[in-house]
Parts: structure tokens; C-alpha cells; sequence
């Protein structure tokens, strides 16, 4: 197994890509603990898990606030002593308009997108040091990596943490902790719908937000929108020590869309 007696974190993994990324890393050997704010959705990720035969924790409560975002770190700590990977999946799409913008909705998304996995990462940083190596992976966006005219301030954060990324690649490579992005594209998931039709537009006539998505997707190079699996296997791999000498990448999982 790629992950046999490693040891993580997946924060926002009660559903979609944070989903099947802990069911694939428990699979894979790992134990996990799964953050999420939806305690009973956690909870039914972590006992999937554990039925299947891996070993997982849930963990609920809000990445926002930074005694939260911090103890996670310890309390995995706590259950299962070590601590081999983040993956700080946790983002928030922010608001659509720039005229008139929600200044509360800013602030939500820059404190998920951003200030949150800044704050796990500083608590876990520590713990990979005294230990000479280890993992941190975020997601990150192909809006991180090209503009987005139709959610500039997701784009703006998105950036951010490539850039986050890339400076801690550097700054961590002396202690062999490994720090990488995964930038999906349109994924078939909850936040993909939100991105399609934003709340304050409405869909055209005759078009559902189903019809929608499948017209976005379809204009993606592999003419469709990718999968949670797909964005947890490439996850697996940077994760891994199979990506032992890969660091500082933003990796894009996009079906051609950036190429």
C-alpha cells in the first residue's frame, strides 16, 4: 500500500474531492483524520472508513477560527501520535461581483481559502520538522493559475496560495518536508454548481443548473467535468513518497483546460 503506516489530515473531506481523498488515503494504509463543519457528515466519512478496515478519525468544527484551524494538528496528534501529511482541501468560492461586493463574503472566503491553511500549516510545520520530513498539500485552483473574469476574488486567493506554496517549497526543502498544489479544474462537486450559477444570476431560459454544468464542461478540452477520484489520485501521488523529489509544484488535474 502507497501509504502503509502514514499518518494525515484532510480538512473539508465530508464530501466530494476532501471525500474521496480520505477514503483513497485510508485505503491506501493511511489513517486519517477528517475535518469538517459538518460533524455528522465527518462522522459517516470517517466510519465508512473504518468499515472498510482503515483507520480514521472525525474532527468537526470551523476552519475559521484559528484555535480550531491550529488543534486539529493536535488532536490527530492525540488520537494517532504522529503526523506524516496535510492535505489543507478547505476554500470557499467568495463572492461573484466586484460592484457592490459582499465585504462579509470576502472576508469568508479569504479566511478559508487562505488565512485557515495558513494557520494548520503553522501548527503542523513543527511536528514535520522534529520528524525530518513529510507532506503538505493544497488545493489550490486552475483559477490559481489563469484569471477568472467570472470569480476574480476566488482567483485572487487561489493565487495566493500557489504563491504560498511555492515560497514554502523553498523554505521547507532543508527539513525534507515536500509542499505541492493540486489545481483542479470543473469537478463534478456541490461547488462546481455554485461557481456555474452564482447567486445573484440567474440561468437562462429553459437551462437548469444541470444543463449548465454539462455546457461548462462541456467546453473543457476531455469534453466533460472530472471526478473526485480523479483529483484524489493525483492527490495520492503527491502525497506519497512516490513524489519524493517533487515539491514547489502547482500541479494542474483539468482535462486540458490551462494547456
Amino acid at each position: 500500500m502507497r501509504l502503509a503506516g502514514k499518518i494525515g489530515i484532510v480538512t473539508a473531506a465530508a464530501s466530494g474531492m476532501g471525500r474521496a481523498g480520505a477514503v483513497r488515503f485510508a485505503k491506501e494504509g493511511a489513517s486519517v483524520a477528517v475535518v469538517d463543519l459538518d460533524a455528522a457528515q465527518a462522522e459517516a466519512v470517517a466510519g465508512e472508513i473504518r468499515s472498510a478496515g482503515g483507520k480514521a478519525v472525525a474532527i468537526a468544527g470551523d476552519l475559521t477560527q484559528d484555535t480550531f484551524a491550529r488543534d486539529i494538528v493536535g488532536r490527530t496528534l492525540a488520537e494517532f501520535g504522529n503526523l506524516d501529511f496535510v492535505w489543507n482541501h478547505v476554500g470557499h468560492p467568495g463572492p461573484a461581483s466586484l460592484e457592490g461586493i459582499d465585504m462579509a463574503d470576502y472576508a469568508l472566503a479569504m479566511d478559508l481559502n487562505c488565512r485557515s491553511v495558513l494557520v494548520t500549516t503553522e501548527a503542523a510545520i513543527p511536528i514535520l520538522r522534529a520528524r525530518r520530513g513529510g507532506s503538505l498539500l493544497f488545493t489550490a485552483s486552475i483559477s490559481g493559475l489563469t484569471g477568472s473574469p467570472n470569480s476574480p476574488v476566488y482567483s485572487m486567493a487561489k493565487f495566493g496560495v500557489v504563491g504560498f506554496v511555492r515560497s514554502l517549497a523553498k523554505r521547507l526543502a532543508p527539513d525534507h518536508i515536500r509542499v505541492n498544489a493540486i489545481c483542479p479544474g470543473p469537478i463534478d462537486t456541490p461547488m462546481l454548481r455554485t461557481f456555474v450559477l452564482r447567486p445573484d444570476q440567474q440561468a437562462p431560459a429553459g437551462k437548469d443548473v444541470e444543463t449548465l454544468l454539462v455546457e461548462r464542461a462541456g467546453r473543457v478540452p476531455f469534453g466533460r467535468a472530472g471526478k473526485p477520484e480523479e483529483i484524489a489520485n493525483a492527490a495520492l501521488f503527491l502525497i506519497s513518497d512516490e513524489a519524493s523529489y517533487v515539491s514547489g509544484v502547482a500541479m494542474p488535474v483539468d482535462g486540458a483546460a490551462t494547456a
